[in-house]
């Protein structure tokens, strides 16, 4: 099977390049497509010409010479249709096709697909089933990249079944794999991993082959993209088992490479460099070789092992220096500089000088083999090697040059990359007006690429914190700079509710908020503050319904800032002392509340709604504290993960679902308060109610799609984390992932007027020691389609919870009453009526999205 190359290269290029040699994977965007020997096709061979043209392309192909291919398939299809041979033109055109949408050639993909089934259907009735199956695979291969997820889901379907007539066992479930990745990228994960499961079984069933193996690592992979890096690692293991068993040697080391790989997302990197090594002394081929050790390369680095990073490095840049020119050994070329680029020190591990000529030869064998994507690459990171040199003119003129290129592409992904890197040169030549026009070129192309900001990698957050984010941040930082005009502080609103966005998007791997509504438009007594931590201080920006925007600045660095706010959280445990969390809450209450108070900003406001940055997302802003009161005391509060929400409905009728874990259940502790939580807001509100062996995730669909109320109450243990992997919530049969449970909570159709009105996680925590935990909380809240979200961002005390809950719903039930406002009486109820005055017992419930 040919590998499909993923179009954000860049976005994961710290990753080395093991992804892009890789024999089977999938990718949510692109997946995977056979390209077989002729001999398993009745190809006609009245001439030994094409069918030699053919090969040629096939070998071209797989050796990553994509433009050469195509010439050779062009004239292939050329020959056949003038020797009448109507089957080898079609199967000249799929190929064709296929080696188009690795150039990103995707209107000539589509010409080339749509004759090579022109011809099938029309031409040859009694074409032979693989022929067609292989045409299908190129065109939902296309039909997926294109955004048809719904078309390219029927078009692998008819392609399995003509696999199946071909008895082709490894295409068909080569199909069937590449539809749960469709599934995947309609919203249908529960359906998606139930096929996956339906493969493993049919796959255990198989008798040992060569077949079952690449079938094996084929879903490993698959398995690794949906985040379940658990069970990827099980199936993988399996595979090269079988491979040892069978002796099948070209198997064995992709498979320890990906088991590597897999290891890496675990975080167990002993474990990774063990299957590294065993990757490079088993392989049987260079390609290989290569992979593992730049596997290895990669992951020395990550933990700043110099000592085995130091001689490795030169023996990878001889053997990138000796490789012969296709677009494999390019990128790996290129991938190789700029994992060094994102080192500081780099220059102790190879001269910049020796990186420089490498690119420079990589620039030269890109236009040799005419891949203009990879020369735009190469440029662009040669510029970058020549910035951290100082040699700002050259840098400028090979950046403008690899940008130049990408906008004759079209390609958004280098756009963003080089666009980026233009206006941090005119930054640093104080250039500010160019340097904001570069920046924000860049920042378009990330927003055309919203849909493919998705990628397959354990580092993805990590690549997303390095080679996106910061384009957001650093353009924020020159539109705040000294007195910013009314045009600009709304560009850097704007430019800050996209980066809440893209960081969801990334969270899910995939765009995933569409219908939006400005907040500062939906309720005037609501003032929005969106506090921006740059890297020497603090601006709030306040939005009024009506009024212009106004900006307030604090000059305190952002390791400043960063640390009060951790110190802060460290004193919300009860048995820390008062007055030092006293003291930090008013610091910070001085900074995003004391200057607009002074100046009345907050008359007539009557809910404050924040729009959290970075490490503020992990305080509870409802304990701010002003010296006599909190900031609860005041006013509702609420939080948004930007300006972005669906329209409220109102609540004539409240109604809920209510499910919930009183016993020890999987490894986790009882929350013996959580039986009379749930049967006390049964009593206060209409419910059905599931409580432990009935609350399992089957039940739960179903009595979400079969109810129309408009709550869903969840008191159950739960993990909120900054990794889509570590986000879950458990229901009585074992753990459900964020991406199920939002499917399973927007099971009523597409029907707005059905949505969810509030779900409620109660007992719910944030990862320890993650800094953006809150990622997984407001990735739900947003995902699930529920209008607003209560959740809390720690354990809190499940008495205190089940008190706070139940005043809520008493609250909920008065008329005209807003979410937040019932929250916030049943907050200071727990301050002033109770033993939980305490802000932990309170503080830690959140509110998040629609307020009213």
């Amino acid at each position: 099977m040919g590998f499909q190359i993923k179009q954000l290269r860049w976005l994961y290029i710290s990753l080395s390049i093991l992804s892009l040699c890789l024999a089977i994977t999938i990718t949510p965007t692109r997946a995977s497509l056979p390209v077989p020997t002729t001999s398993t096709l009745n190809v006609s061979a009245s001439t030994s010409q094409p069918t030699n043209w053919l090969e040629q392309g096939r070998n071209l192909y797989h050796s990553g010479r994509f433009a050469e291919a195509v010439t050779i398939w062009q004239t292939a299809a050329q020959q056949y249709h003038l020797q009448g041979d109507r089957q080898g033109e079609a199967l000249s055109l799929s190929y064709l096709s296929l080696t188009q949408q690795e150039l990103n050639q995707w209107q000539a993909a589509q010409q080339s697909i749509e004759q090579s089934l022109k011809l099938l259907q029309t031409s040859i009735p009694s074409a032979d089933a693989i022929l067609w199956a292989q045409a299908l695979n190129t065109q939902a291969n296309l039909q997926l990249h294109t955004g048809k997820a719904e078309t390219a889901l029927e078009s692998w379907q008819q392609a399995q079944k003509f696999y199946e007539q071909a008895g082709d066992t490894m295409g068909s479930l080569g199909s069937q794999i590449n539809q749960a990745q469709a599934l995947q990228s309609l919203g249908f994960y529960r359906r998606s991993k139930q096929q996956l499961e339906v493969l493993t079984q049919k796959l255990g069933a198989m008798p040992d082959s060569e077949v079952k193996v690449s079938g094996l690592r084929s879903l490993g992979l698959a398995l690794q993209i949906i985040g379940d890096s658990g069970k990827s690692q099980q199936i993988l293991e399996q595979g090269l088992a079988i491979a040892q068993k069978i002796a099948a040697k070209p198997h064995l080391s992709s498979i320890l490479i990906s088991l590597g790989q897999t290891a890496v997302d675990l975080e167990d990197p002993e474990s990774a460099l063990n299957y590294f090594e065993q990757a490079q002394l088993l392989t049987t081929n260079p390609s290989d070789q290569l992979q593992a050790r730049l596997a290895q390369f990669k992951l020395f680095l990550n933990y700043d092992k110099l000592e085995f990073v130091n001689p490795l490095a030169p023996q990878l840049l001889q053997q990138l220096r000796e490789l012969p020119p296709s677009h494999t050994s390019l990128y790996a070329a290129i991938n190789f500089v700029a994992t060094l680029n994102h080192q500081s020190n780099s220059e102790q591990i190879l001269p910049l000088k020796d990186l420089a000529q490498l690119m420079a030869v990589t620039v030269k064998s890109a236009q040799q083999i005419q891949d203009t994507q990879a020369e735009a690459h190469a440029l662009n990171q040669w510029g970058q090697l020549y910035q951290r040199t100082q040699q700002l003119s050259e840098a400028q003129e090979l950046t403008q040059k690899s940008l130049n290129i990408a906008r004759q592409l079209q390609a958004n992904d280098i756009i963003a990359q080089s666009a980026w890197q233009v206006g941090q040169l005119y930054k640093q030549q104080g250039d500010r007006s160019k340097a904001i026009t570069a920046y924000t070129e860049a920042v378009n192309a990330l927003k055309a690429l919203r849909g493919d900001l998705v990628a397959i990698n354990p580092d993805v957050q990590f690549s997303f914190r390095t080679s996106v984010e910061p384009v957001y941040r650093e353009l924020v930082d020159l539109l705040l700079e000294n007195q910013p005009s009314q045009a600009e502080l709304i560009q850097a609103r704007e430019l800050i509710e996209s980066l809440q966005i893209a960081e969801l998007d990334n969270f899910f791997r995939e765009a995933c908020l569409d219908k939006t509504q400005q907040i500062d438009r939906v309720d005037p007594t609501a003032t929005v503050i969106y506090p921006i931590i740059l890297p020497d201080r603090l601006t709030v920006i306040l939005s009024k319904a009506g009024q212009p925007l106004r900006s307030y600045v604090t000059h305190k660095s952002q390791a400043e800032i960063e640390q009060t706010l951790d110190n802060f959280l460290v004193a919300l445990n009860p048995v820390s002392d008062s007055k030092n969390r006293d003291r930090l809450s008013q610091q910070i209450y001085g900074w995003l509340i004391r200057p607009e108070e002074a100046e009345q900003a907050f008359i007539d406001t009557k809910t404050l709604v924040f729009v959290l940055d970075g490490r503020l997302r992990n305080i509870p802003i409802a304990a701010l504290f002003d010296g006599k009161q909190y900031l609860i005391e005041k006013y509702a509060v609420a939080l948004s993960p930007g300006l972005q929400l669906m329209a409220t409905r109102s609540q004539n009728h409240i109604s809920a679902v209510v499910g919930g874990i009183s016993e020890s259940r999987a490894g986790f502790s009882a929350l013996p308060a959580v039986e009379s939580e749930v049967k006390q807001i049964s009593k206060a509100v209409s419910s059905r109610v599931l409580l432990n062996q009935e609350f399992t995730s089957q039940a739960l669909a179903e009595r979400v799609k079969s109810s129309s109320a408009g709550i869903v109450h969840l008191a159950t243990h739960g993990q909120f984390s900054s990794r889509l992997e570590d986000t879950f919530l458990l229901t009585w049969d074992g753990q459900v992932n964020v991406k199920e449970l939002s499917e399973l909570l927007k099971n009523r159709g597409s029907d707005p007027s059905k949505a969810i009105e509030l779900l409620v996680l109660s007992a719910c925590d944030t990862a320890a020691g993650d800094d953006r935990a809150v990622l997984g909380l407001a990735g739900l809240a947003v995902k699930s389609g529920a209008r607003s979200t209560i959740a809390t961002l720690w354990p809190v005390k499940d008495r205190a919870a089940a008190m706070l809950m139940t005043r809520f719903y008493d609250q909920l039930r008065q008329p005209k009453i807003t979410k937040a406002e019932a929250l916030r009486q049943a907050q200071i109820s727990l301050i002033r009526q109770t033993d939980f005055h305490e802000p932990f017992f309170w503080s830690g419930f959140v509110l998040i999205g629609n307020w009213i």
